[in-house]
């Protein structure tokens, strides 16, 4: 068996809890140790003492299969942040951005929608009567992505 690259697990474990990101888990684990790593080392990792994901799957603000020409849209990583606040796994950043946001969204009486057969996929669209959240809500969801740890 190779020799364990994990120096202090209890260190590893504050980093998770802090909200950390792999990528600054492999940088500080190369400055720090001189260990090279790598993301799946920390996912697994993570998968093997139980620890949250920090990935939240919410299919009620992002009940589409997003193509994946258009899974770095702006409004798509917004209301990721917005899962990630509603579950309190939001980070500063997250929190920062989203504010700011959020006042757009608001002050143009606008609400997100997808489109997947067009270039850009998301726009904002007026909101009507009927939109209680952050998107124009489809009349069926499409995203099929579970949980990976169920």
């Amino acid at each position: 068996m190779g020799k364990r690259k994990i120096q202090d697990e209890q260190e590893v474990i504050r980093w998770f809890e802090e909200g950390r990101t792999y990528q600054w888990m492999i940088d500080e684990y190369k400055r720090k140790y001189h260990i090279d790593t790598v993301a799946s080392m920390w996912g697994n990792f993570r998968r093997r003492r139980g620890l949250d994901r920090r990935i939240v799957r919410n299919d009620e603000l992002i009940p589409w299969f997003v193509k994946e020409e258009h899974r770095w849209a702006y409004p798509l990583a917004m209301l990721r942040a917005e899962a990630r606040r509603r579950e309190d796994k939001a980070t500063e950043d997250d929190l920062t951005r989203l504010a700011a946001w959020k006042k757009m969204i608001e002050e143009n009486n606008v609400v997100v929608h997808y489109d997947p057969d067009t270039e850009d996929g998301f726009f904002y669209i007026p909101r009507e009567p009927q939109d209680d959240d952050l998107i124009r809500r489809p009349a069926k969801k499409t995203t099929h992505r579970p949980n990976a740890d169920r």
